[in-house]
């Protein structure tokens, strides 16, 4: 939605108004509209952040995770499972990092199968520079104080944990 002037009403309390004159479920319509409408601007604003980067959010948490392994360095397969998105995902995450300089891809020297990707020292400067950006910018949260990210955090583990993230 292009950015303009506010609506003068909230769209998703219009959305479960008219919702409630033909179905059930309201407050879970409510709930998931909000959830969309929120990631949506959480990850527009992140993105915004790390541009000057050349990151996208995705391309920094690999960066991240990359950062977080004892060696810097991690087969791709375990950074898909980590990062809980589909390995065409992690390849393609991969190789623009790789354009970029971020990261090197090598052959696993003990899984002829495997890949490892590599965090180079351009990718260790620029995981730096990115996490400073986000955490001055509150990571796009701004509107939250501490005790309400405590909040949203406790009440999305549930739905998380039965999805199977965790245990």
């Amino acid at each position: 939605m292009a950015k303009g002037l506010p609506l003068p009403f909230d769209p998703i309390e219009e959305a479960a108004r008219q919702w409630a004159k033909h179905w059930d479920g309201v407050p879970q319509m409510r709930a998931v509209t909000s959830l969309m409408r929120v990631q949506q601007l959480v990850i527009a604003e992140l993105d915004r952040i790390l541009e000057p980067h050349e990151l996208t959010f995705a391309r920094y948490e690999a960066l991240v995770l990359l950062h977080f392994s004892r060696r810097g360095a991690l087969p791709l397969g375990k950074m898909g499972e980590r990062l809980q998105v589909h390995p065409t995902s992690i390849t393609s995450i991969m190789r623009r990092l790789e354009a970029s300089g971020y990261v090197r891809r090598e052959p696993h020297p003990e899984d002829g199968r495997a890949v490892l990707a590599h965090l180079t020292d351009s990718g260790r400067d620029v995981v730096q520079a990115a996490t400073r950006d986000l955490v001055t910018a509150d990571f796009g949260l701004a509107a939250l104080d501490e005790s309400q990210l405590a909040a949203v955090t406790d009440l999305l583990r549930p739905v998380r944990r039965a999805a199977g993230d965790f245990r």
